[in-house]
């Protein structure tokens, strides 16, 4: 796993990043475990635009992903690494011992023929999916559930991973990525290990024709537009005076939009 520069041949090729994707081990997908994914171009199901600067994006399939991880007690074996163009992180191909094939997120360091299993009491390996209760303290581990039984919720993006600070029953006390400290419950399953494809975050995009195959349309600057498209629109030339804010009126720059939850009780130490 790495990442590789271009040689500056053009101007857009003199800053962009690019994974190597030498981890990959499998080209094509397993056609069992795909499912078709509509575009929507940022439309809700009124047909107005409710996420913008989305459309035209390269058609994808969207990858059927195991985050349950609830075959208990059946070893699988790893049969390939994959790219997944709906995440950051690498998935891997599993089959077990009755034939099933599902996959899971790839942790970093997984290699193709190497076997894991899930359930109470599986060994302490990378890959394995075990109960917090049974995860030692300040190990790394990722594919968080926060409902028993629901399926990995958390960390899940590229080289991502949580630890525990410390275990009262019927809680454990996680450090999230983010820098927050919340309550799970013991019997919440999590993947030991972090997620593979760390150096994501060291791409760079290096030219607009890239963002617009990944869906990402241009951006436009609310205070370019006219009064009536932005609420920091209109004024003559470059205006000054407008509190930054979104086109629906929300304070930008440290506004909290966070609302209440009834899981807020859970959070010990917020992110920030």
């Amino acid at each position: 796993m790495g990442i590789k520069k271009r040689k500056p041949v053009t101007p857009t090729q003199r800053y962009q990043v690019y994974s190597d994707f030498a981890e990959i081990t499998k080209k094509t997908p397993e056609k069992s475990l795909l499912a078709v994914l509509p575009r929507t171009g940022g439309r809700g199901n009124t047909g107005r635009i409710t996420s913008r600067h989305r459309g035209g994006r390269h058609k994808r399939k969207y990858r059927i992903i195991d985050f349950k991880r609830n075959k208990f007690g059946v070893s699988a074996n790893v049969i390939g690494i994959e790219y997944d163009p709906n995440r950051s992180a690498r998935i891997a191909l599993l089959e077990y011992e009755d034939g099933e094939k599902r996959y899971i997120l790839a942790p970093f360091g997984l290699q193709p023929k190497d076997t894991i299993i899930s359930g109470v009491g599986s060994p302490v390996k990378v890959g394995n999916n075990l109960p917090l209760r049974e995860i030692p303290v300040g190990m790394e581990f990722h594919n968080l559930e926060l409902q028993i039984g629901k399926g990995g919720a958390l960390i899940r993006s590229a080289g991502t991973s949580a630890q525990i600070l410390t275990k009262e029953e019927p809680y454990a006390y996680v450090k999230l990525p983010s820098g927050e400290v919340r309550l799970v419950f013991l019997s919440c399953f999590a993947t030991l290990g972090k997620v593979s494809n760390p150096d994501h975050n060291r791409i760079v995009i290096g030219k607009a024709g890239r963002s617009r195959w990944l869906g990402r349309r241009p951006k436009v600057r609310g205070s370019t537009m006219n009064p009536v498209d932005h609420p920091m629109g209109g004024g003559e030339g470059k205006s000054k005076g407008h509190i930054p804010q979104s086109p629906t009126g929300v304070p930008a720059k440290g506004f909290r939009t966070r609302g209440k939850k009834l899981s807020d009780k859970y959070i010990i130490k917020r992110r920030k």
